[in-house]
């Protein structure tokens, strides 16, 4: 399973790139498409280099040292040389919801940062388990994938917006009517595309991390059960704080839906994960 969910995300990012390659053909802006992905990648470098800090501040995450917390730097540091990776900085967010986010560009530069609650809901071997998968993220450079997603349909999304005042300050006669129609149906549908593509590359890595995390430490079972738990403790005692823009990166999606919502969940279905996970053998 992990050949293949590594290979879903390269065709997850295919797919992006043939939209946005597609998108430019269409408008036949080489300019516009310059412009757009300087200012793109310009934004998104910046947010990936500096991601780390911007969301603990806003979750007001404070560092804990091994005299702070020895149980949690023991289990860090156990599930790192299981990975063969530095240790991060550890933080604490000061929350009763349980819930847990790695942050950071690399491994080098990594930061993993647990609630208050979710250290008094789970036993060790679960917590064990919810920092290996979060280990994952670290190892696999998932935040560097989720960049590169988020470039590429942030490059999208510019184009989509200037054909549509392109659609709405062109010419409106008869010649020009398809193309109005054209760059309307391109300002709406593209960006659609391009979100629910990079969400599907966001659910296929949180599935790597599920098998990374269960194979290095090898226990499925325990974050089998810390996910059952999590997923019934974030309904009762949501996470009130942090942006919609930023539940991609817990291990339990803060949000919940259903039915087509389910389409723009940044996490799989937890009865998928925890099924994939009781399945294993390590």
């Amino acid at each position: 399973m992990t050949m293949w969910n590594q290979l879903k995300t390269v065709i997850l990012l295919g797919a992006l790139t043939g939209l946005l390659l597609g998108t430019g053909y269409i408008m036949g802006g080489q300019s516009g498409l310059i412009v757009a992905l300087m200012f793109s990648i310009i934004m998104n470098l910046a947010t990936f280099w500096f991601s780390d800090k911007i969301v603990l501040a806003m979750y007001r995450a404070k560092e804990v040292t091994t005299n702070d917390n020895p149980k949690l730097h023991r289990i860090v540091g156990e599930v790192c040389t299981a990975a063969r990776i530095p240790k991060p900085k550890v933080y604490m967010i000061p929350s009763d919801s349980a819930n847990a986010f790695a942050t950071g560009r690399s491994p080098s530069h990594a930061a993993i940062a647990c609630t208050e609650g979710i250290m008094k809901l789970l036993t060790e071997e679960e917590l064990k388990g919810v920092i290996a998968h979060e280990i994952s993220h670290v190892k696999n450079r998932d935040i560097l994938v989720s960049t590169i997603a988020a470039t590429i349909a942030g490059v999208i999304s510019y184009l989509a917006h200037i054909a549509q005042w392109s659609a709405f300050f062109g010419g409106r006669d008869e010649d020009s009517r398809g193309n109005f129609l054209g760059a309307i149906v391109l300002a709406i549908l593209t960006p659609i595309i391009a979100l629910l593509i990079q969400l599907a590359i966001s659910r296929s890595r949180e599935y790597l991390a599920d098998e990374t995390g269960a194979k290095t430490i090898r226990n499925p079972q325990g974050l089998a059960a810390a996910l059952q738990k999590l997923e019934g403790a974030a309904t009762n005692k949501p996470l009130n704080m942090g942006t919609e823009g930023t539940a991609s990166l817990f291990i339990v999606n803060p949000l919940r839906g259903g039915g087509l919502l389910s389409l723009l969940s940044t996490h799989p279905p937890l009865k998928e994960r925890v099924r994939r996970l009781r399945a294993m053998r390590v």
